[in-house]
């Protein structure tokens, strides 16, 4: 069964030539030309990922994904201006799980879009048995799904996954190479500071205790530190 992406990108230009190329590489694609259109067609469910530009000409990128999120988890990965942190952290906070830098690589976005769907689908093969709990935490693999105290934390796919690793190693120093590798499934280059954001985005969905319960272990990466 062919994965189907949702391509939101005023561009023409550029949606065509990525739909043409995401098509070569398996993937089944609708596109939307504005915002309204690709909230549409994301709020239908017919589609597995969200590939959304942030500069729309009607509504932005990120108000479709704030409503995206108040009613689905799909993941979604943004579509950013090259060097315009403000607009990924931004993105990142409301709900995104990953980005791509503007000008596209097509051959970066898909391997992105692989990357992300492959985690998902990892996930829903495991033993749907396979309740975890490490101190007010609870994880429902068959859902996808991390309960704090009975109530379900809203996460990101991403986000998610990222959490899922790190209390999987709770009590050890998960190094940010290997947390990359594992949880976004792509590596940690110089100056990336996508996963700073979700640690962030975590830690504040958490709660913010005092110490953190995912605490920074500097030169290396982190570690989750289960409540007493």
């Amino acid at each position: 069964m062919q994965n189907r992406v949702l391509l939101v990108e005023d561009d023409d230009e550029l949606r065509q030539l990525l739909a043409r190329y995401l098509t070569n590489h398996g993937f089944t694609v609708r596109e939307a030309a504005n915002g309204r259109d690709g909230l549409a067609l994301a709020m239908g469910q017919d589609c597995d990922v969200v590939v959304l530009d942030i500069m729309l000409p009607d509504i932005s990128g990120l108000e479709v994904l704030r409503e995206l999120r108040a009613s689905t988890h799909i993941p979604v990965a943004l579509l950013t201006a090259r060097g315009d942190e403000t607009d990924r952290i931004v993105g990142f906070e409301v709900g995104a799980d990953d980005y791509i830098p503007k000008p596209c690589n097509p051959r970066e976005l898909v391997a992105r879009l692989q990357a992300l769907l492959r985690r998902i689908a990892w996930d829903r093969k495991a033993d749907v048995s396979a309740t975890r709990v490490y101190g007010d935490l609870r994880i429902e693999p068959d859902q996808r799904r991390i309960f704090q105290q009975d109530t379900a934390l809203d996460l990101t796919a991403t986000e998610y996954e990222v959490l899922n690793v790190l209390l999987a190693h709770a009590g050890s120093v998960v190094r940010k190479t290997d947390l990359m590798q594992w949880a976004l499934g792509r590596r940690l280059e110089a100056f990336d500071r996508t996963l700073d954001m979700h640690i962030s985005n975590l830690r504040r969905k958490l709660g913010n205790d005092d110490p953190p319960r995912i605490e920074t272990v500097r030169g290396l990466g982190y570690s989750y530190r289960v409540p007493v």
